[in-house]
């Protein structure tokens, strides 16, 4: 996705979902509801593109098998 900073890749791949939210508001100026839409489509194409790139670090409370939806 073209025009968004370099941070919010970065904070995709590292599942910090609200900090990429918010750049993504501020960058394009746009509501919640369509910042979680430009997230989601970034998201997509970084799993499908970079797929090795996600962190695979896991919070303790999560089993070892689990995979993050596209809402987190």
């Amino acid at each position: 996705m073209d025009g968004l900073p370099a941070s919010v890749d970065h904070d995709i791949l590292a599942h910090r979902s609200i900090a990429a939210i918010a750049t993504i508001r501020e960058t394009l100026g746009c509501t919640v509801h369509q910042a979680v839409d430009a997230y989601a489509r970034r998201y997509e194409e970084l799993r499908r593109d970079r797929p090795g790139d996600f962190r695979q670090e896991l919070r303790g409370d999560r089993p070892k098998d689990f995979r993050p939806s596209p809402e987190e």
